[in-house]
């Protein structure tokens, strides 16, 4: 009776798992969707180190709601203000209808952006974003006021605690009684672990919304920003003097753009979607390069090719649209297909108008395009020698540990790792400890060339450097990327932070784009292994050494890891794991790259000798 009842049971369970049966299944609320699945909602979680990280997203999804009052012609400031981890939003927009204010910020898919009469050209269309805000913050308020009424509602992680309505007192100030809607959130600790607002960040998307909606003033923390000509005083911004000829630009009812070509290689573009901006581009983006292309043929009735035209090409492009279709809740990427013909039309006259009316631009243009096409003469004919060098080594590229996955493998590319690492000592125990599924190593010999100010075609005939452009997947062209993130790992001394700084180099100087992309990291490892017969801790810095020597007690062991190489692979697994500890490299504005590669790696003056000697090597100590 025993035996039978033990097989009834492993029928019922699927011989020892969990049994599959109507009990299993479960209906989330949209609460409790929202902050178990946050990534569907708002991407990455983070700490605030990273402008991709949820912290700006919930900041980002709140103030999209002001300026959508202001693209509705409601208000013409908005405040910010951000203080010991909580942010307050106020509009003097129409304000949320008080009847329905409760709804409008804790019931997905509850608002008026479905309503083209109310919000034509709206970035928030799907009724999530301060709902997800709402799930995701310890603290929300929300107060609308509207004729001289308000409504008040309070939440805790999404549950609505308090409510009240009434009239607006007349001793209120008369700014505090205008019509329109204040928000005030704390992100929630339990999801955002130690996070803090990095407000370099949020100064660069404020400077970006004022000017994407010129004539609109934001204020943050006391700070006003205002752009009053758009699209052309960012790209001012970016560039900075760095430019062949004066900013082209053209505005109509529903596109924007401003562009002009500078000495560095590739092309840069910043892209925006009803206010938001598409790091990923999309169709508009796609349409904007093909009708701009169109445009200068057409102006200088010559058949260029387009790699000729677009090479040095920096641009700023912003469309409104009704129905904008992004590929995730992040909108980071456009789908519409439906716009390309009327963006590439827009883009084709107005490159063409402009270029007519300043024929002394035209004429730098038509050098920079002759220009680019002898450069790409004699860039074929270094690339072929290149090509045909390697073809002597054997097909696997040398010095490469592939990984199973890249980029171009949907989810699983977007795990996927390449680390640049110098010597065999440092990439052996890289190897022996990493996920061979979605992380890839590259070792070099020593120290690479240092390509400052030297011509693109010098790349090519560096043999070590080729080889890394080809484990990259990035010889031919940038779109040929293999690996999602490239991370630069190098010795914390005096020779590791030089290779750090010739590779940065290396990318700064020929591939921008995986820069301002996001792509390129700095791998941080520990300095010291404090450890006791019970514990051991691993400590990325003096002040981390000390706290821990501290606290384990004098007699600890401490060991002071100079190199990649002398941490064993078993420790090192942990530290290219889930914990893994990445530094974003990140240029704030196009502009400053020149300075910051002349200061680094142009000539040995005596304040950047000193500089290198201050910051360098004292961290490294």
């Amino acid at each position: 009776m025993a035996k039978e009842t033990v097989n009834q049971k492993k029928r019922q369970t699927g011989g020892g798992q969990t049994a599959y049966d109507e009990s299993k299944i479960k209906t989330l609320s949209s609460l409790e969707h929202i902050r178990l699945r946050t990534g569907m909602y708002i991407g990455r979680l983070g700490d605030g180190s990273n402008p991709n990280d949820g912290i700006y997203v919930l900041l980002k999804e709140v103030i999209d709601n002001a300026i959508d009052e202001f693209i509705m012609g409601n208000g013409k400031q908005v405040e910010v203000q951000i203080k010991d981890g909580t942010v307050r939003v106020r509009d003097f927009g129409r304000g949320i209808p008080l009847g329905k204010l409760v709804e409008c910020v804790s019931i997905i898919n509850t608002g008026a952006k479905y309503n083209d009469d109310v919000f034509q050209f709206s970035v928030g269309l799907n009724g999530v974003g301060t709902k997800a805000v709402n799930a995701l913050s310890s603290h929300f308020r929300v107060v609308s006021i509207r004729d001289g009424e308000f409504a008040e509602a309070v939440f805790e992680r999404g549950v609505l605690t308090t409510q009240r309505r009434g009239k607006c007192a007349p001793s209120m100030p008369a700014a505090a009684r205008r019509d329109g809607t204040f928000v005030e959130f704390t992100p929630d600790t339990e999801l955002f672990e130690n996070y803090a607002f990095n407000m370099e960040f949020v100064e660069k998307r404020i400077q970006n919304y004022t000017y994407l909606n010129a004539g609109l003033t934001i204020t943050l923390n006391g700070q006003s920003y205002v752009s009053s000509r758009g699209l052309y005083d960012l790209l001012t911004e970016e560039t900075g003097e760095d430019i062949l000829y004066p900013l082209g630009y053209h505005k109509g009812p529903h596109m924007e753009f401003s562009f002009t070509h500078t000495n560095n290689y590739g092309e840069e573009y910043f892209s925006f979607v009803n206010g938001q901006f598409t790091s990923d581009g999309g169709t508009h983006l796609s349409a904007f390069k093909e009708g701009f292309f169109k445009g200068v043929q057409a102006y200088f009735k010559r058949d260029f090719r387009s790699e000729d035209i677009r090479e040095g090409l920096t641009a700023a492009v912003a469309v409104k649209i009704k129905n904008p279709v992004f590929e995730s809740q992040t909108k980071n990427k456009l789908g519409n297909s439906d716009i390309r013909s009327w963006v590439v039309q827009t883009v084709r006259e107005g490159t063409e108008d402009w270029l007519h009316k300043n024929p002394q631009a035209a004429k730098k243009l038509e050098q920079k395009i002759l220009s680019n096409e002898k450069l790409r003469t004699e860039l074929n004919a270094v690339k072929k020698e290149a090509r045909e060098a390697a073809k002597k080594i054997s097909l696997k590229i040398p010095k490469l540990k592939d990984c199973k996955y890249h980029l171009e493998d949907g989810k699983e590319g977007e795990l996927t790792t390449i680390f640049i690492t110098e010597g065999d000592s440092a990439a052996g125990s890289m190897v022996s400890s990493r996920d061979v599924m979605t992380q890839a190593i590259f070792a070099l010999r020593g120290k690479v060339e240092n390509m400052y100010g030297k011509k693109q075609a010098a790349i090519y005939k560096n043999e070590e450097l080729y080889n890394m452009m080809m484990a990259l997947g990035i010889e031919n062209n940038i779109e040929g990327l293999r690996y999602a993130r490239i991370v630069i790992a190098t010795d914390a001394d005096f020779d590791g932070f030089h290779i750090r700084n010739l590779l940065l180099t290396f990318f700064l100087s020929y591939f921008e784009e995986l820069v301002t992309g996001g792509r390129i990291f700095i791998l941080e490892t520990p300095l010291f292994r404090v450890r006791t017969k019970k514990e051991t801790r691993y400590c990325y810095n003096a002040a981390e050494r000390d706290t821990a020597v501290q606290e384990l007690g004098s007699a600890s062991e401490v060991t002071r890891f100079k190199g990649l190489g002398e941490i064993s692979p078993r420790e090192f697994g942990q530290f290219i794991g889930e914990d893994i500890r990445l530094v974003p490299v990140s240029i704030s504005t196009l502009k400053a790259v020149p300075q910051v590669l002349s200061f680094y790696m142009g000539k040995n003056t005596p304040e950047r000798r000193e500089y290198i000697m201050k910051n360098l090597i004292e961290d490294a100590g």
